[in-house]
């Protein structure tokens, strides 16, 4: 079974005890002023590995070259960077953001323009050959349907003609829009809304399906439905998607029967080797009636909620859940930077071997979505301790730092002093 992956980090997250006999070079004071140098002049640049890119872009199809369907465009992409940012579609209601929305030519920061040709297939229909008479005015479907290429003349067909797909070939054309993040995000705070950071926890996905006779089985590739609805939700939403490989460790460590009974145990096992950072698991029955409906389980951190699932619709039924969980996790994770009172938190990284590694951790600390301010309190080997300023809480900071793998935790400090987060440094 082929792999159908989006968002996996693919490296096992692991909490490990260091005894680290920590080495004690002798800096030189140019060096200790290079490196407080950096500190200091160093920016909010963007990070170079995020989870989710693409936040303040968006792609619209145009249906003519009118100035009324160019400004639909801008709306219609303005409000999908909008639900992607902030991760619910309940603020696209709010006053401030319904008038960023009838002007939304005014937070663009570049356009471009492409086409693509698309195929539309038309149903199975009789196709005259070659030597039959041209096909009359007014009728498409004859006139652009395509002759099966391994019969091209209709040989071996009765009355000499080929039964194939009829296809209608269009040209789309779309514009690609790109908004000034810096204009979206201070329109979000003044509004009151928070913001959600590109580096978002990734969602496991596990389905066991039965039919109207009691067959079970595990959602694979060959659901292409499924599979599209839920990919597509997780771009539209900002939200990284995994899908397992389903391979023989996949099939023996969770099988559909364990998925349809929602065991938690042998989930969070069989999701292990994919660093998911949460886990959806779900059963689907299709009733004889056409009627869905099933169970579902999300896991977040120590949290473990079940709720029904019933709908006449495939995609009503996939998108529900969906939506439940980005709004839970969009209401964790997202901040309002200039509203929160700012707290404090030591920062101890060990690991830290050369110019470097400060500078990369420096530039990784600051783009935190909670971090507002990043001051040097100690250095000392390999060891450096800075004092960060935070739009949140200590721990908010903690499950920040888990979505990556940059900062390893080291387990003995975890949980004794919250003023206090203390990791190695793995770049």
């Amino acid at each position: 079974m082929a792999s159908v992956i989006t968002g996996s980090r693919g490296v096992n997250r692991e909490f490990e005890v260091l005894s680290l006999s920590m080495k004690k070079p002798s800096y030189s004071i140019r060096f200790r002023m290079v490196f407080l140098l950096i500190l200091t002049v160093q920016g909010l640049q963007p990070v170079q590995a995020l989870q989710v890119t693409g936040l303040y872009s968006k792609r619209v199809e145009l249906v003519n070259e009118s100035d009324a369907d160019r400004n639909r465009a801008f709306r219609e992409a303005l409000a999908a960077v909008i639900l992607k940012v902030t991760g619910n579609p309940r603020y696209l209601e709010y006053p401030t953001v319904v008038q960023a929305l009838n002007s939304a030519q005014s937070y663009v920061e570049a356009i471009s323009y492409s086409t693509e040709i698309v195929e539309i297939p038309v149903s199975q229909t009789p196709v005259t050959s070659s030597i039959d008479p041209e096909p009359q005015d007014g009728d498409p479907s004859a006139a652009s349907a395509t002759i099966d290429t391994d019969n091209p003349d209709g040989s071996g067909q009765a009355g000499g003609a080929a039964t194939a797909p009829a296809v209608y070939t269009q040209e789309r054309r779309y514009m690609n829009v790109d908004f000034a993040s810096g204009l979206i995000d201070r329109m979000l705070i003044d509004a009151g809304i928070p913001i959600w950071n590109s580096n978002r926890p990734s969602v496991m996905v596990w389905m066991a399906l039965q039919n109207d006779e009691g067959e079970r089985r595990l959602l694979t590739g060959e659901e292409a439905e499924i599979i599209d609805t839920i990919r597509q939700f997780g771009e539209e939403r900002g939200v990284p998607v995994i899908f397992p490989v389903l391979d023989f460790e996949d099939r023996r460590n969770l099988t559909a029967d364990l998925v349809w009974t929602l065991d938690e145990t042998a989930i969070r096992r069989a999701s292990a080797r994919y660093a998911a950072d949460t886990m959806l698991a779900g059963r689907l029955h299709f009733t004889a009636s056409g009627e869905l409906v099933g169970l579902w389980q999300f896991i977040f951190q120590d949290e473990v909620t079940v709720f029904d699932g019933f709908s006449t619709e495939l995609q009503v039924y996939l998108e529900e859940p969906l939506n439940r969980i980005t709004n839970e996790l969009a209401s964790y994770f997202a901040i309002l930077p200039e509203s929160a009172a700012t707290q404090f938190v030591r920062l101890r990284v060990d690991g830290i071997s050369d110019l470097q590694d400060y500078s990369s951790l420096i530039t990784y600390v600051s783009n935190l979505g909670l971090v507002q301010s990043v001051t040097p309190a100690m250095i000392q080997g390999e060891r450096l301790e800075l004092q960060l300023g935070l739009a949140g809480s200590s721990r908010q900071l903690y499950e920040l730092i888990a979505l990556d793998r940059d900062l390893l935790p080291i387990a003995s400090s975890q949980g004794t002093d919250d003023s206090l987060l203390h990791y190695r440094w793995t770049r």
